[in-house]
């Protein structure tokens, strides 16, 4: 089939590349100037391991399998990663319950090698930190989400597609057997269309001649703050606190060079916006100092910021990953994609193949 990714973002480009490896013809339209300009450039870049998503939903499913997807495609293809592992701290005993239902979610959902450690454990792995227990996951690790994006690009060009940049999808309509993708009122035909627009998948299924306005979930902005941290490092693993409303709490992430940034905080928006307000380090400080208090005055420095694509607003439950074929909207051979937020990174190559499993139907 000639098939139409929209979005050049990692799970685009990961369900390109498996359409193109099952011998399809594939085209990734791109609004922007190049691959992975929006939330794919803007994350913690972390490998998760699988631990908090109800057992048996997508986000359980397709995490764990992506992410011992995600290790070989690395090793494989020289994408730089790193298996450093995280502990997710207690620094009370309410969160110490909170801490232990996460390693139970962990173990049902298959993930390995998990172990609970006490806080003189966890000081013994990591001095500087404060709490009073952890969970210790030896999976977690980091990636480099741009050199795993420009491989997925290759290899979809070494499989005869092709990536067009600046090419902002005005209207789609299925007629006459195929589908008519209109882009600056020039009319393409393709037999199939993915929709992984990421933040703008919504507005792409708007303009879907025939798909369900009942079958468009709402889209709510969450934006992350990222704050840098001047200094030596001061662990060698991904901290996490327990878990709050709408994210992971403001962890502690390093890059593959060894530095330390804290964030995702979550901030409730209603447009895209990506100033980083230094004046929420102050929040920043207060929620680090609970794990890390010796953190020095002044070490924080405003970093950047990333917007989830959420279904669900504050308070609601997290909603799961949204894989629309269909059976969910009546047209053939369109797959669109919404809420694909954390663990989309972690979960690209596993949803790849299962929107290619979609789209041949």
């Amino acid at each position: 089939m000639d098939i139409l990714v929209i979005g050049a973002g990692v799970v685009g480009l990961a369900a390109a590349r498996s359409l193109a490896l099952r011998g399809h013809t594939v085209i990734v339209a791109e609004r922007t100037t190049g691959i992975g300009s929006g939330v794919s450039s803007r994350n913690s870049e972390v490998v998760h391991a699988g631990l908090y998503y109800p057992s048996g939903s997508l986000k359980a499913r397709h995490c764990v399998a992506g992410r011992r997807m995600l290790y070989a495609y690395c090793a494989e293809r020289g994408v730089p990663a790193r298996k450093l592992g995280k502990l997710i701290v207690a620094t009370s005993d309410a969160e110490a319950e909170k801490v232990a239902a996460i390693h139970a979610q962990g173990e049902a959902n298959g993930v390995e090698n998990l172990h609970l450690v006490s806080g003189e454990e966890a000081r013994a792995m990591e001095p500087a930190l404060a709490c009073v227990g952890a969970l210790h996951s030896p999976e977690t690790g980091i990636v480099d989400s741009h050199a795993l994006m420009l491989a997925l690009q290759g290899e979809i060009e070494d499989h005869g597609g092709a990536l067009a940049v600046m090419t902002p999808i005005d209207r789609l309509v299925f007629r006459d057997g195929a589908w008519e993708v209109v882009v600056e009122g020039e009319a393409h035909r393709f037999d199939a269309v993915v929709n992984a627009a990421s933040l703008g998948a919504q507005a792409i299924a708007r303009a879907t001649e025939g798909f369900p306005a009942e079958a468009i979930p709402k889209l709510v902005l969450a934006k992350g703050n990222y704050f840098a941290c001047a200094g030596k490092p001061a662990f060698t693993r991904l901290i996490y606190p327990a878990p709050v409303d709408g994210g992971l709490g403001v962890h502690l992430t390093l890059d593959l060079a060894g530095r330390m940034r804290f964030g995702p905080d979550v901030e409730w928006i209603e447009g895209e916006d990506y100033d980083v307000d230094p004046r929420r380090a102050e929040s920043f400080y207060a929620a680090i100092r609970r794990y890390w208090p010796d953190l020095p005055d002044g070490a924080l420095t405003a970093d950047y910021c990333g917007i989830r694509p959420k279904l669900t607003g504050p308070g609601e439950p997290a909603a799961d990953f949204m894989i629309a074929g269909e059976t969910a909207h009546g047209l053939p051979r369109h797959v669109a994609l919404f809420g694909i937020e954390s663990p989309g990174l972690t979960s690209a190559l596993s949803l790849g193949e299962a929107v290619a499993e979609a789209v041949e139907g």
